[in-house]
């Protein structure tokens, strides 16, 4: 016989489950403990205890007790006793094995006192039955069998589990999810998620953060970021199922991890990394921004991010902000150069009502709502010389005024600050603050143009036309070897922002299945001097020939362009080098007119 505990459960502990803790108590073989709860908590009905004495069973030591005061317990068996309870039973640690055994309540029925304890003696009976039959019938046993199963299963896999109830109470803790994260499940079941992990586990994902609203997903898989027991950081892929009740009511989740890290570590080693946290590219560049990323998420210093228009030096912010301990909380955006100072100095610092016209009520400023996560500031250089003072205080002292208040608040704010603008030669024309240039810049990230990381154009075209295609509802569209050789020779002075836009002009003018020169943006075609390409030939049922047609005048320029070099050249044609070789020995004028 397997050890175990056993939790017999009814809306009030005072009859059905009273007895049932008795009976099973003076039945069940030694190794298992017996408890009973109810949902309200009374005394224990006299006849109860008549009921066992007739019965010779002992009820010593046994008093009313709330399920509250034993769901903590690790249990093997839970019992229900009648329906309301069945309905209202909460998931206990360790997700144990339930069973209903439908007992009508002896203390609701009418009738003369002999007939009353009768009643009670008749259930007590019909328990007492129920009870010999789940030890001697070998049912208690295949119910351990079942629960010992189950878990060996469970803990074979290499994916750790965690489940928790509609109150975030953690109930089961798999071996796996022990290995990865380095946490005991006897440490934290039975505790708050967000008290065991903080940040929380599910970042900005989590279904039952404050004021949550029951989850109406029943399946969503995203990635997050641990710190395992010993500090180590960790990056999990997750996928979380909705837990329902038998009429579909959410009663908690079950999530399932894998542990990423080593495979994620080895693709930047390997320079295969494509993307992260919205971000698209795979060039060294990209790698290094990437593990910059990484590791000043773990720190809480200022970050400045400088880099021209379109880089994404928002995505970069909110990364760092998404891989940081702070990132259960605001991630707080502001575009310095969209807003008017005095306008500025409210959104940064908010007003108390009546500071000036217009102020009708107390409103709070971005830093107030980044409290405990990161601002942003876009475009700081932008700043006026008044509020570079102010800013400056915030950052010394964390503390400021709103518009109009004589109180100070205080804030515990990370500050990441962007611009396209050179901070230190705005220094020099005493445009910008020294002293607030250092306070920001403590760590500065530099954002390559996307001249400098071409090979990321072809990822990145893909990853746009993949996203336009699911948002249309139609296949995505695939670039011609001649129009990704156009976008791969153009010098791109808006950066992705620009690519963005030229991948979606390009599903508008294209009505075909494969974008063709004609279809990209008039500045791509212009930049290109005139490069001309046939239209797509068949050269057999099914399939796409694209073979650009070479015109001497233009192979002529595009030589002259690359100072004679034809492999470069070949690229800009967007042919092969053999194809232009055998083109120049078809027309060997050409290279003596070409001038190096």
């Amino acid at each position: 016989m397997h050890n175990g505990n056993i939790l017999f459960l009814c809306t009030q502990n005072s009859a059905r489950s009273q007895m049932a803790e008795a009976l099973a108590k003076s039945i069940a073989p030694d190794g298992i403990s017996v408890f009973s709860a109810g949902t309200q908590v009374t005394t224990i009905h006299p006849l109860a205890k008549k009921a066992l004495d007739e019965l010779a069973t002992s009820y010593q030591g046994q008093f009313s007790k709330s399920i509250n005061e034993l769901e903590t317990k690790n249990y093997d068996l839970v019992i229900t006793l009648c329906d309301s309870v069945k309905e209202q039973c909460p998931i206990f640690i360790g997700a144990p094995a339930s069973v209903h055994w439908s007992i009508e309540d002896p203390g609701s029925f009418e009738g003369s006192s002999e007939d009353h304890l009768k009643k009670f003696i008749d259930t007590a009976l019909t328990i007492k039955q129920l009870i010999s039959d789940l030890f001697e019938r070998g049912y208690y046993s295949a119910f351990m069998q079942i629960k010992q199963t189950r878990e060996n299963i469970v803990n074979s896999l290499n994916e750790g589990i965690i489940a928790h109830d509609i109150n975030r109470k953690i109930f089961f803790f798999s071996k796996s999810a022990e290995r990865i994260t380095g946490i005991k499940a006897s440490d934290i079941v039975g505790k708050d998620c967000h008290e065991v992990f903080s940040p929380n586990l599910c970042g900005e994902n989590c279904s039952f953060c404050e004021d949550y609203v029951p989850p109406k997903f029943d399946h969503k898989d995203y990635s997050t970021v641990l710190l395992d027991g010993k500090g180590n950081r960790k990056e999990l892929e997750v996928s979380v199922t909705a837990l329902r009740d038998e009429k579909s009511n959410p009663i908690g989740v079950v999530a399932l991890f894998n542990d990423k890290t080593t495979l994620s570590n080895l693709k930047r080693q390997l320079k295969e990394e494509e993307e992260f946290r919205g971000m698209i590219g795979q060039d060294h560049k990209m790698q290094d921004i990437y593990q910059l990323i990484r590791d000043l998420a773990q720190c809480d210093f200022p970050v400045s991010i400088s880099g021209e228009s379109g880089t994404g030096k928002e995505l970069v912010a909110r990364a760092i902000h998404e891989e940081s301990p702070r990132r259960e909380k605001l991630f707080v955006p502001i575009n310095c150069g969209a807003l008017p100072e005095g306008t500025l100095e409210s959104e940064l610092f908010g007003h108390v009502k009546g500071a000036f016209t217009g102020a009708i009520r107390d409103k709070k400023g971005r830093f107030e709502l980044a409290d405990g996560g990161t601002l942003f500031l876009d475009e700081v250089g932008e700043l006026s010389q008044a509020i570079q003072v102010k800013l400056l205080r915030v950052l010394q002292e964390g503390i400021f005024e709103p518009v109009g208040s004589e109180r100070s608040k205080s804030v515990d704010v990370r500050i990441i600050s962007a611009s396209n603008k050179d901070l230190k030669d705005m220094i020099k024309k005493e445009k910008f603050r020294d002293d607030l240039y250092y306070r920001l810049a403590v760590v500065p990230v530099d954002l390559p143009p996307l001249r400098d990381r071409r090979n990321d154009i072809p990822i990145l075209a893909e990853f746009f036309l993949s996203q336009i295609g699911k948002k249309l509802g139609r296949p995505t569209l695939q670039l011609s070897k001649e129009a990704l050789s156009l976008m791969m020779s153009y010098s791109w002075p808006g950066n992705v922002r620009q690519l963005q836009n030229a991948i979606q002009f390009t599903t508008i003018k294209c009505h075909d299945t494969i974008i063709l020169p004609e279809h990209l943006p008039p500045e791509i075609l212009e930049a290109s001097g005139g490069m001309i390409f046939e239209r797509p030939q068949l050269d057999q049922p099914g399939k796409v020939g694209r073979k650009p047609k070479l015109h001497e005048d233009v192979v002529i320029m595009t030589l002259r362009k690359t100072g004679g070099n034809k492999a470069k050249a070949a690229r800009m044609l967007g042919v092969g080098r053999a194809t232009l070789y055998n083109f120049l020995k078809e027309n060997p004028h050409i290279e003596n007119t070409v001038e190096v």
